[in-house]
């Protein structure tokens, strides 16, 4: 395998490239085929999604060679003084391109005083000068600022984009990757392309084989294996408490981060779930799993405990939002069990 890190090496560098965002890469080229730039543009969205590649794909259709295209993260350079600087530089034209691109990163750090002198530029910009605002916190950049840019929200990539993507970096560097192994990785990745690669490349890089499977990825990354997440979904389905509680403390002495295992045990519920109440997408879920955890949710949308699926779900949701902030992390979860028992009585 390469040193070099996946997430790099496979970043996207034309739009054929990019996964997952088709509405956002339309408006773009649409943008460039009719000649209607706008001088400022905002990203935003979770991390890993995209929107630093995209803005550089970006400034190169616009014609934006490498002298002219200037990169600032915010989170490093957020004062008043990195902001006046680049308004300065602003003013020059391109060296050699139609147009000057400034691409700010985490745009949302920057202090209210370098949003302020911002704004300004933004306002009565140069036509040569084209800003491409990304940031992960939408909530904390000034409505004033949002309102004088075209703004894009890029969304998580669904579980297949990213589960064939996986598959397909793993095959180019001679892996083969499971459908287990790839299911859980898209779940350790929480969504992010560059997460998910992260995890795909320790695996890789630990591995003496050439196939990677479900338990090899969880050995690696010690995330629980399959055994363990299926005693408490069964458990859980069953309204047998004590089983279930005993796997969480389980859970705890392997060392087993608690957020990754309520993930796991929500995914397969809620598999189960979709199994029952939509039968349309069966084919559809056959493709994303293996044949082992396909067998084991359908097993559990059949069995006596399938009317309890929804109200596991909805505790476990309500879990997971405590759990980074609690004092003990199994605690949440532990409470979602018994709660969920109690329901039924």
């Amino acid at each position: 395998m390469s040193e070099r890190v996946l997430y790099r090496k496979y970043r996207p560098e034309k739009w054929s490239e990019v996964v997952g965002q088709d509405p956002i890469v339309e408006v773009l080229k649409g943008a460039v085929a009719n000649k209607t730039i706008a001088h400022a543009y905002l990203f935003s969205g979770s991390r890993g999604t995209g929107k630093t590649s995209v803005a550089r794909i970006f400034a190169n259709v616009l014609g934006c060679t490498s002298t002219d295209l200037y990169e600032m993260d915010a989170a490093s350079n957020r004062g008043i003084d990195d902001v006046r600087e680049l308004r300065e530089a602003v003013t020059t034209l391109p060296f050699e391109s139609p147009y000057k691109v400034y691409i700010i990163d985490e745009v949302h750090m920057l202090t209210k005083e370098a949003f302020n002198a911002l704004l300004k530029t933004l306002e009565e910009p140069p036509s040569h000068a084209i800003f491409i605002l990304a940031t992960t916190e939408l909530n904390r950049v000034p409505e004033t600022i949002i309102s004088r840019c075209q703004t894009f929200v890029f969304k998580k990539p669904a579980r297949e984009e990213l589960m064939k993507h996986l598959t397909s970096v793993a095959k180019k560097e001679e892996y083969v990757l499971e459908k287990g192994a790839a299911d859980l990785i898209t779940t350790l990745g929480d969504g992010s392309f560059r997460d998910a690669l992260g995890v795909l490349q320790k695996v890789m890089t630990v591995t003496k084989d050439k196939t990677l499977t479900r338990d090899e990825v969880a050995r690696v990354t010690g995330a629980p294996k399959t055994e363990l997440v299926h005693t408490i979904v069964r458990a859980m389905a069953d309204g047998e408490t004590n089983r279930a509680l005993t796997a969480v403390v389980t859970a705890l002495e392997e060392n087993i981060d608690m957020k990754v295992l309520a993930r796991l045990v929500m995914h397969t519920l809620r598999q189960a779930m979709l199994i029952i109440f939509a039968p349309d997408i069966r084919t559809e879920l056959k493709k994303e799993l293996s044949a082992e955890e396909y067998e084991f949710a359908e097993g559990l949308g059949k069995g006596e405990g399938a009317k309890r699926l929804p109200t596991l779900l909805k505790e476990l949701l309500a879990a997971y939002t405590l759990i980074e902030n609690s004092p003990e992390p199994a605690l949440p979860l532990e409470l979602a069990i018994i709660n969920a028992r109690r329901q039924d009585k």
